[in-house]
């Protein structure tokens, strides 16, 4: 009975020396660190002083970005890499204000000028040179009123002598039906008949030339004064055209050279 209790006792206290030994193993536990690399293999180390690990950094992936396109989005890179802070942020093309060209300025040469002007033709005469694009209104003693203006385009020059038969202001256009078959081989197609105003090439007056198709009248377009770019007609600043009207009558002599 005794040897019984004690191999009883002793057994009781191997078990508790194991837990006690236990116990003070799993007391303080070493930190587990896993390797965030993807590249390396997954290793769980216990124990033991772990030295710092230098992990490759990873290449940032670009971003699309969607409200610019790809120049103006690198441009906005370098702006934030040069660290500049006064630039301006780039807007999408669809945001930017269409610019309008800039229109030639008129050649002051062809504003109206009084000059000196030696000619045979009575007072009151339109004389138009249409190699140097001046119109001559010859006002005697020597002298004559000059305009500039705008002339037939290669191909469409023409000389002669007619008359004025007809005034008009704010006339109504109808090109001609050539002048249209022309225009549309070209991809523009002319209206049949505009009605007088701001946007018609006429613009604020016309004289007619005899029987011809041709005009002298205003224009939509005073920055093509002095140069060859008319089907034939010629055509002034409109405020010129206006200056001119009022000092002409019809039956006014008209040379074209």
């Amino acid at each position: 009975m005794l040897k019984k209790s004690l191999i009883l006792a002793t057994a009781i206290l191997v078990v508790m020396s194991s837990l006690a030994e236990a116990n003070d193993r799993y007391q303080n536990r070493p930190p587990i660190i896993i390797s965030p690399d993807l590249t390396a293999p997954w290793v769980t180390q216990l124990g033991g002083t772990v030295e710092p690990v230098v992990y490759r950094q990873q290449r940032p992936i670009a971003v699309q970005q969607p409200s610019a396109t790809r120049k103006q989005y690198l441009l906005q890179r370098r702006v934030q890499r040069s660290g500049t802070t006064t630039a301006q942020p780039v807007q999408p093309v669809s945001m930017m204000r269409a610019q309008k060209p800039k229109q030639r300025q008129i050649d002051p040469q062809f504003l109206p000028q009084t000059v000196a002007y030696e000619t045979q033709e009575k007072p009151g005469t339109i004389v138009i040179d249409t190699n140097s694009r001046f119109l001559y209104l010859v006002t005697g003693n020597g002298e004559a009123r000059r305009y500039g203006v705008g002339v037939g385009k290669p191909g469409f020059e023409w000389a002669g002598a007619h008359k004025v038969t007809r005034k008009a202001e704010w006339p109504t256009w109808t090109p001609p039906s050539e002048m249209r078959a022309r225009e549309a081989a070209k991809g523009h197609f002319l209206p049949v008949s505009m009605e007088g105003g701001p946007e018609n090439p006429l613009g604020a007056r016309a004289m007619y030339l005899g029987s011809t198709l041709y005009r002298i009248h205003g224009t939509n377009a005073p920055w093509t004064i002095g140069y060859a770019v008319s089907s034939g007609c010629i055509r002034m600043r409109n405020e010129d055209v206006t200056d001119l009207y009022e000092r002409v009558n019809v039956g006014t002599k008209v040379i074209v050279i």
